[in-house]
């Protein structure tokens, strides 16, 4: 499927008064997550980790909202989960780059929501601020740039993005930029229209990445974060093998490197990075499955490790999480292993900014459970550390120093 500047309507962008500059490249999210493993490294005591995990909410489930919980850092221990606040299928979550503020999608149909949460301290429960509609049915993500400026959403179910301008006190403005995506592709069933997945900045801000499960294409825009405005980007788009669709993607710690998780065909697509133009262009990709397996599955959330060196993805169906090893030179995969142990339905995942843990949400088992990970292979260890939390969808860590 040829990418064109075609593959997108503009349905509205509205004006915005100009907002500050961004500051620092540098952002808070990257330098604390960068201290967080620095010690780590070199033995420092650390504090625990507070922990918000969004959910599925269905009538007759234990589920209530979005739950905070705390990681012991050293020990892997988890807290007990607290419901941090009330809230309908609160499924995908994002935490402010300060670490004052948290967002999450309100994953319903027809007309889905984002609101917007103040972290109050010490406790960190979250009080609402404000909602805001997504222009579309079914968003399924959320994320913020990373001088926390925006928010972006994908809208699953209708295949559309949307950007919101965030105000001072963390709230969110009215919808700066919708963008609804056209076309279709190989998959009879599943790809008849467009679903947008996943929306994610680049790393230093300028552009914006958005992965279509329906189109079969990684479309790329052009980010005024004082307006919260998307524009097409020359090249507009990066497409995928038919079928593929791409879900989720995540960029390697250098910037050199995006990795596309692909939930239909169950692949991971590297591709290189050119941070001047926005491009992508493709340099391998592989199964996230064993070569044996044959039965019904779909991969669901990709991570690289804070140290470059490994890349992480699940499966729903194989009920695992796969290891790759991270070539720097070329950011070509190497499979180091599939870890299935205590494992079933695992639709996301998140490794602790330290690199020690990875926690797998089993959105099947009700639970969260973590694995230690070996610092010289990657490889995951499982341990005895478990909550109990209904229908787990989503695991964010509060990260900044406020």
């Amino acid at each position: 499927m040829k990418c064109s500047m075609d593959a997108v309507t503009h349905l509205d962008r509205l004006e915005f008064q100009n907002r500050a500059q961004r500051g620092l490249t540098m952002t808070m999210r990257t330098l604390t997550s960068a201290a967080v493993f620095s010690a780590a490294m070199t033995g420092a005591t650390a504090q625990p980790l507070t922990i918000y995990i969004g959910t599925n909410t269905p009538k007759t489930g234990p589920s209530k909202g979005i739950y905070r919980t705390a990681l012991d850092p050293d020990t892997g221990q988890l807290a007990e989960p607290v419901l941090a606040a009330e809230a309908k299928n609160p499924s995908f979550l994002e935490v402010h780059p300060t670490g004052r503020f948290l967002y999450a999608v309100s994953e319903s149909s027809p007309a889905g929501s984002v609101s917007a949460y103040a972290i109050e301290a010490p406790s960190g429960n979250l009080r609402l601020l404000n909602q805001q509609s997504t222009g579309g049915a079914g968003p399924c993500h959320v994320n913020t740039d990373h001088a926390g400026n925006c928010v972006f959403v994908a809208n699953y179910n209708s295949g559309s993005i949307a950007a919101f301008p965030i105000q001072p006190d963390g709230s969110l403005g009215e919808r700066g930029a919708f963008i609804q995506h056209e076309g279709s592709s190989a998959h009879a069933k599943r790809q008849k229209d467009p679903h947008a997945h996943s929306v994610n900045p680049s790393p230093d801000d300028r552009f914006v990445f958005a992965a279509d499960l329906g189109i079969d294409r990684i479309m790329i825009y052009r980010l005024d974060a004082a307006r919260a405005a998307l524009t097409p980007n020359d090249p507009p788009c990066a497409t995928l093998k038919p079928g593929a669709g791409p879900r989720h993607l995540v960029f390697h710690p250098g910037g050199q490197f995006v990795y596309v998780l692909n939930e239909i065909n169950n692949t991971i697509t590297a591709f290189a990075y050119d941070a001047a133009s926005g491009a992508l262009k493709e340099i391998q990709t592989v199964s996230s499955l064993p070569e044996s397996f044959a039965g019904e599955t779909t991969a669901a959330e990709i991570r690289v490790h804070p140290n470059g060196k490994f890349l992480y993805a699940s499966n729903r169906g194989h009920d695992s999480v796969a290891v790759y090893g991270v070539d720097p030179a070329s950011g070509a995969l190497r499979l180091i292993e599939h870890e299935t142990a205590g494992i079933k339905t695992p639709r996301n995942f998140n490794l602790d900014p330290s690199g020690r843990f990875c926690l797998v949400a089993n959105q099947g088992a009700d639970s969260v459970v973590v694995f230690r990970i070996a610092p010289e292979t990657g490889a995951l260890t499982p341990t005895e550390q478990r909550i109990n939390i209904g229908k787990p969808v989503c695991i964010r860590f509060l990260q900044a120093v406020r």
